[in-house]
């Protein structure tokens, strides 16, 4: 299992919307000296939907072979086509990832017993460990807390990244998927709330411009520091809020721009950060000590 701040990590591009392997090298090494306990590559933030299927599995392969082992990856592999999601799974294994992330699929909104049809189908078809991801403000399909009870029964089906904010279902999902199945923020804003209730970490966007604050508050919720944990998160929250101005990842890669850590490319229907935006997002930042 993993626990912790786990980087749902940018993927880095040149100005033309080419990838970027030296900034992505030094994104990787930074993960491992910060504390970062894994990366997530090729996620929402990662820009998933803009990379060809040639690219997505070679920014998980790359990614694997930076992190020479010294830092789990996990290979964002969810597709809204199960022969798609299939398809990228299997390149996450051959990839070397040590586990597989699979958006629910988003645009055809399928019924709960499509979902639990769906993810099954991966995980019977390729044997990685597979952590679902149910973010219903991307993808207008929201799985519920009794699919994810079902998928838990799967072996390779190990926790679910719920981004929905709603902390009541931290006990709805540890009382249907039991004490070893993985439970994982996938809402910056309401991370610290959610490992204090029983989560086990937080798969994070703020991870990628604040690597060893987000350890620290994960590791002071997951021990049960209440006051410790939420002191560190009042010092992020503006961060949370910044990172969102405007949608993912197009704040977060101007931040992590503004770093020095990658150069300015996204790729189309992406935009670069609004100027308009350009103030508060650097404030937030500044407050934080990340600038």
């Amino acid at each position: 299992m993993f626990r912790g701040s786990i980087v749902a990590l940018v993927t880095p591009m040149h100005a033309d919307g080419e990838l970027d392997d030296e900034s992505l090298k030094r994104l990787v090494d930074l993960h491992v000296a910060e504390g970062t306990t894994a990366i997530v590559s090729v996620g929402t933030t990662g820009e998933s939907a803009t990379l060809d299927e040639e690219e997505h599995c070679a920014v998980i392969r790359r990614t694997v072979e930076l992190a020479a082992g010294r830092i789990p990856v996990i290979g964002g592999t969810g597709a809204n086509s199960t022969r798609e999601a299939i398809i990228l799974t299997r390149c996450a294994k051959e990839a070397g990832a040590a586990a597989a992330l699979l958006v629910t699929p988003y645009y055809n909104k399928p019924t709960q017993e499509g979902l639990y049809l769906h993810h099954k189908a991966v995980a019977e078809a390729v044997e990685i460990p597979q952590i679902l991801y149910n973010v219903p403000g991307r993808t207008a399909c929201d799985m519920q807390p009794e699919t994810v009870a079902r998928l838990a029964q799967i072996d390779n089906i190990i926790g679910v990244k719920e981004a929905t904010g709603d902390l009541d279902r931290v006990a709805r999902l540890r009382d249907g998927c039991g004490e070893s199945f993985a439970l994982y923020s996938g809402d910056d804003a309401t991370g610290c709330g959610f490992m204090l209730r029983g989560g086990n970490g937080v798969i994070s966007v703020t991870s990628n411009v604040a690597p060893r604050q987000m350890q620290a508050m994960c590791e002071a919720a997951l021990a049960g520091d209440r006051g410790r944990a939420e002191a560190l998160n009042q010092g992020l929250e503006e961060v949370h809020r910044a990172l969102f101005v405007q949608s993912n990842p197009i704040p977060v890669k101007w931040a992590v721009a503004q770093q020095g850590l990658c150069r300015e490319g996204i790729r189309l229907p992406l935009t670069w950060l609004s100027e308009d935006h350009h103030a508060s997002v650097r404030a937030a930042l500044e407050q934080a000590g990340l600038l």
